[in-house]
């Protein structure tokens, strides 16, 4: 993984010395909130309903063991215990006194962490595929690009006030884990036809208020003139985007009113008059990078690992969790081992100090210190030898971390919504923990398939409800949280935006409203049918009509 250098060390201390000051400051009554205010989000601090909040960025969501243990310890000292993963592959802790904010930061800067540009209206952490450098499917690692991407983009003086935020994901496969469609811009890896890797750009994606798909505005833009063509993009944003009126802010808003057509035409002027400048990155800088990021020293193993496949015989349980959780590998012999942080009737995306830091202890023994974030809120070992699955999952399960339904009914995206969220209109951890108690059998959830249900506690969509196979809008009516379902939502390389099915449901009456559509998919699916290859099938009548035939 990339290491800092001097120059990385030196700009975090900075930061962080700056960010003690003006907290000084305000709590001195020299700056008010709202003087404050601007300051704090560039250093990833909210003022949540009850207290502030800290968002700390996982770059393309990577770490190794000793910043995980370093979570643990910002949890248990600054926090109530416990920390937050969020769909951006970042953490959030939710109950940090401002007067020790500087102090999280000063002990996250010497593991070569922070919370710089985690919020404010400038580019947001890069996200990438959780499986980039393991994946069996992957084209190339796709995160040596982000590490530039993140390094073009820190502290960039023409784009530190856009608009609005900005958010850029990658994906170095040509199955989509990093839901590249949905964002501001999305880069999709592929190989040309002379063989050569770049990327498709993808533009104006988003959800929110207004959700769109993003549209791809080039084909394929080598290595090299990838962070040109980043330049012209947000400088073609930052010239047009709107800024009368933040609901109408985000490039998916000018996309669409202008036509993607337009704004690739833009794109191109802007980028004849920088392509061969100094953002033009050579073979070799590119290689230095890639090199920062080579795969471990795997052993050469055989793929079939007969001790393993006895464990997998011998213990029902140890299986399950084998068939839903660990994913194939590149290097034959290994897996990708995926740490569910969704127990049944738990806090989706929530882990507990001590949690964290056995996570970095198990990086360490099992996966060459290497640990991810997902953006579906799970945590990830990406390289762990076939034969020593068993000894991982048995200290997993010891701490609660064994859950095996990745992918599957329980496995639920929920923001924290109104327990915590000064802009939320309804609860979402609640209405996760009992449809996850309601699905908890894992024959059950193993019969229902593929399926998943993405929760909002407002129309932000920090749930990313609208690319739900099933999603849920929590609302205010009259004072009381209702519940707006959406079908037919995908994040993957078939991208869509749900469609809502009709009026909300109340608190009481959304968790059977749940069931209701997945007896009725059962019912009318094909064999092997997906429910969101059953949706896209039949269409919405068959499921509005369980929802709503006696209403």
């Amino acid at each position: 993984m990339y290491r800092y250098d001097d120059f990385d060390r030196q700009l975090v201390a900075e930061r962080t010395t700056q960010f003690r000051d003006q907290v000084a400051r305000r709590l001195s009554g020299e700056l008010t909130e709202d003087q404050f205010k601007p300051l704090r989000l560039m250093n990833g601090v909210y003022l949540q309903l009850h207290a502030y909040m800290l968002r700390i960025a996982v770059p393309y969501g990577t770490m190794n063991g000793n910043q995980m243990r370093m979570l643990g310890h910002i949890a248990r000292t600054y926090d109530k215990g416990y920390g937050h993963f969020t769909t951006r592959q970042n953490i959030q802790f939710n109950w940090p006194k401002l007067n020790e904010i500087p102090d999280a930061l000063e002990d996250l800067a010497t593991v070569e962490m922070h919370a710089i540009q985690t919020s404010g209206n400038c580019i947001r952490n890069t996200t990438t595929d959780q499986y980039a450098g393991a994946a069996a499917d992957e084209i190339e690692d796709p995160r040596p690009y982000c590490e530039l991407i993140r390094q073009w983009s820190t502290f960039h003086p023409e784009f530190t006030y856009l608009p609005r935020k900005f958010k850029i994901a990658v994906t170095g496969s040509p199955n989509d884990r990093a839901a590249v469609r949905v964002h501001d811009i999305g880069l999709r890896m592929h190989k040309n036809d002379a063989g050569e890797t770049g990327f498709e750009v993808i533009v104006g994606g988003g959800l929110g208020r207004t959700p769109f798909v993003g549209k791809t505005v080039r084909d394929f833009i080598g290595k090299n003139d990838l962070f040109s063509y980043l330049e012209a993009i947000l400088r073609v944003y930052n010239r047009f985007g709107r800024r009368d009126n933040k609901y109408k802010a985000r490039i998916k808003i000018l996309v669409h009113e202008v036509g993607v057509e337009e704004i690739s035409r833009l794109v191109e002027e802007e980028w004849a008059k920088i392509k061969d400048g100094s953002l033009r990155v050579s073979d070799d800088e590119i290689a230095q990078y890639i090199a920062q990021f080579a795969p471990p020293a795997f052993e050469e193993l055989r793929d079939n690992d007969p001790e393993f496949e006895r464990r997998k015989q011998a213990h029902p349980d140890f299986a399950a969790w084998v068939r839903s959780n660990v994913i194939a590998h590149k290097q034959p012999g290994y897996a990708i081992a995926n740490i569910s942080l969704k127990p049944i009737g738990g806090i989706p995306g929530d882990a507990t100090a001590e949690q964290m830091e056995l996570v970095g202890d198990l990086a360490d023994q099992y996966s060459f210190g290497d640990v991810r974030v997902t953006h579906e809120q799970n945590l990830v070992l990406p390289h762990v030898k076939k034969a020593e699955l068993f000894a991982l999952w048995a200290e997993l399960k010891n701490a609660g971390l064994a859950t095996a339904n990745l992918g599957f009914v329980t496995d639920i995206i929920a923001c924290p919504g109104l327990d915590y969220c000064a802009l939320a209109t309804a609860r979402s951890i609640p209405l996760s923990q009992r449809i996850s108690e309601r699905f908890g059998d894992l024959d059950r959830q193993y019969d229902i398939g593929e399926l998943k249900i993405k929760i909002s506690g407002c129309i932000n969509a920090c749930g990313h409800h609208h690319v739900g196979h099933i999603g849920i809008l929590g609302l205010d009516k009259r004072g009381k949280e209702f519940y707006q379902i959406t079908l037919g939502g995908d994040a993957s390389q078939d991208a869509s935006i749900g469609k809502i099915a009709g009026a909300g449901f109340s608190e009481a009456e959304v968790v059977d409203a749940i069931e209701a559509l997945i007896t009725r998919y059962i019912d009318i699916r094909n064999v092997g049918e997906r429910f969101i290859d059953t949706y896209r099938r039949v269409g919405m009548d068959p499921f509005k009509e369980v929802l709503y035939g006696d209403r």
